[in-house]
C-alpha cells in the first residue's frame, strides 16, 4: 500500500509542478484551474475502481475480466488469484465431505450424527431403514421424539454410555438393535446403530438348544431311573415286569433316536462340502415311497410323481436323511385314511422334491421356526408321533449345503407341503 501512496503524491506533485508555471506567467486562476482538474481526475479514477471493487464485493466471483490500470491492476490481481484459490480450497473440501459421507452411507450399521440438544443433525440410510428415520423430513428434530421407547430415553438422558444399549423390537418383525452412544466434539455425540438380529437369534436358539435337550433327555432318565429304583425295591409279578421292562425299552429307544439325531446333526455341520457324486433319484423315490407305506401301515395312501429326467449330484445319505425326514413327518401327522404325495420334478430353473399330505396343517406363526433344534408346535402331540424335534433341522443343514432352500406351506386343518428347491447347478442331466 505505501507505494499506491507514493504513486498518488508523485502525481499530484507532477500536476502541482505543470499548475505553478502556468499561474505564474498566465493567471494565478488558471494554475489553481489545472492543479483542482488533475486532482479531480484522478479521484474520479480511484472512485471508479473503488466501485468497481464494492460491487464485487458484495458478489464475489471468479472471473478474469476483474482488472484495471495502475495501482489497481495489483490489486484486483491479487483478489481474482485469492478467489480462485478459496473456491479450489471449497471445492477440495466438499469434495473430501462428499467422500466422506458416502463412505457413511456404505456401512452396514447405522450412524446418526446429534447436537448437544440431542436433535438430528446427519444420519445415513441404513439407520433411515433400522429405525424409520428420514434425514429430509428428521432433521434438526429430537431424537427422544421419534424413539419413544422409554429405555432408549433414559440410556440418552442418563449420560452413562459405558455400557451399549440392546432395543429389541417384537411387533412384526422380530428385530434386534446394538445402540453404542460416542461423545464427541464437545457436547455433541455419535450414535452407532448395529442390526444384532441374527446374532441374538442364534444366541436364543442357544439358549434354547441346551434347554430343550437338557428337557429331553431328562423325560427318558426319569422314567428309567423311576422305574429301576421300583423294581430294585418292590417285588413285582412277572407280568408287571414285563411292562415296566417294555416302557423302559422304549424310552431308551427315545434317547437312542435323540442321540443319533445329534450326531447326525453334527456330522452333517461339520462335514466337507458336497462332492459331485450322482445320486440316482428314481431309485431313492422309490425307496422313499417303500419306507411311507411300511411306517404307515397301510393307514395312508401314497403315491409318487416323478418326470425322471435328471438326477442331483451330492452326498446321497444327507439327501436320503432329509428326503427321508419330510417323508416320515408326513405320514406321522396325517391320520388315518389321509393321502401323502411325493413328488420329484426338475425343469431348466433346477428341480423340486416335495412331500404333501392332508394331515393337520401348521398354524403360519410356527413356520419360521420349524426347523429351529427341538422346537415343537405341539410337545405332546409330537411326543406322541415319535419325533425328536431335530428332524427339520436335519433338512435345513443338509439343503443348505446342496445350495437348496425348503420352502414351507400349510393350512390348519388341511395339511401342509414342503418343498426343497435345488439350483440348476446340482442336476445331473443324462
Amino acid at each position: 500500500m505505501p507505494a499506491q501512496i507514493v504513486r498518488a503524491a508523485l502525481l499530484a506533485l507532477l500536476t502541482a509542478c505543470v499548475a505553478a508555471p502556468l499561474g505564474v506567467f498566465v493567471a494565478p486562476w488558471a494554475g489553481w484551474l489545472l492543479f483542482c482538474g488533475g486532482l479531480i481526475l484522478q479521484m474520479a479514477f480511484h472512485f471508479r475502481n473503488l466501485a468497481r471493487l464494492d460491487r464485487w464485493s458484495r458478489a464475489p466471483d471468479v472471473d478474469a475480466s476483474l482488472e484495471g490500470k495502475g495501482a489497481w491492476d495489483g490489486i484486483f490481481g491479487r483478489l481474482y488469484r485469492h478467489e480462485k484459490d478459496l473456491r479450489r480450497q471449497i471445492a477440495d473440501r466438499d469434495a473430501e465431505i462428499a467422500r466422506i459421507i458416502a463412505a457413511i452411507q456404505a456401512l452396514n450399521d447405522g450412524v446418526i450424527l446429534l447436537d448437544p440438544d440431542n436433535r438430528i443433525v446427519f444420519c445415513n440410510t441404513m439407520v433411515e431403514e433400522q429405525l424409520g428415520l428420514s434425514l429430509r423430513t428428521d432433521e434438526g428434530l429430537p431424537i427422544v421424539n421419534l424413539i419413544r421407547r422409554p429405555e432408549f430415553v433414559d440410556y440418552l438422558g442418563g449420560g452413562d454410555f459405558t455400557r451399549p444399549l440392546t432395543l429389541r423390537f417384537e411387533h412384526g418383525e422380530e428385530r434386534a438393535l446394538f445402540i453404542v452412544v460416542i461423545p464427541y466434539a464437545g457436547n455433541r455425540r455419535l450414535m452407532h446403530v448395529k442390526d444384532v438380529t441374527q446374532t441374538d437369534r442364534l444366541d436364543r436358539m442357544r439358549r434354547d438348544f441346551v434347554a430343550n435337550v437338557s428337557h429331553e433327555l431328562r423325560t427318558p432318565l426319569t422314567v428309567l431311573s423311576g422305574f429301576l429304583e421300583t423294581l430294585g425295591e418292590i417285588e413285582v409279578d412277572a407280568r408287571t415286569r414285563g411292562r415296566y421292562l417294555t416302557l423302559m425299552a422304549e424310552q431308551a429307544r427315545r434317547m437312542e433316536n435323540i442321540v443319533q439325531d445329534l450326531l447326525t446333526l453334527s456330522s452333517i455341520e461339520s462335514a466337507p462340502p458336497p462332492g459331485d457324486e450322482v445320486v440316482d433319484m428314481a431309485r431313492l423315490v422309490d425307496k422313499l415311497r417303500r419306507d411311507a407305506e411300511a411306517l404307515s401301515g397301510g393307514r395312508h395312501t401314497v403315491s409318487v410323481e416323478s418326470d425322471g429326467l435328471a438326477d442331483l449330484r451330492g452326498v446321497e445319505p444327507e439327501l436320503a436323511s432329509a428326503f427321508g425326514n419330510l417323508v416320515s413327518n408326513a405320514v406321522r401327522y396325517t391320520p388315518a385314511g389321509g393321502t401323502i404325495r411325493i413328488a420329484w420334478k426338475t425343469s431348466p430353473d433346477g428341480a423340486e422334491f416335495a412331500v404333501e399330505d392332508t394331515g393337520i396343517g401348521i398354524d403360519a406363526k410356527h413356520i419360521p421356526r420349524l426347523t429351529e433344534r427341538f422346537y415343537r408346535v405341539d410337545r405332546g402331540r409330537s411326543r406322541e408321533a415319535g419325533g425328536t424335534g431335530l428332524g427339520l433341522a436335519i433338512v435345513k443343514h443338509a439343503l443348505n449345503r446342496h445350495q437348496a432352500r425348503l420352502e414351507i406351506r400349510s393350512d390348519p386343518g388341511k395339511g401342509s407341503r414342503f418343498t426343497a428347491k435345488f439350483p440348476p447347478g446340482r442336476l445331473a442331466r443324462p
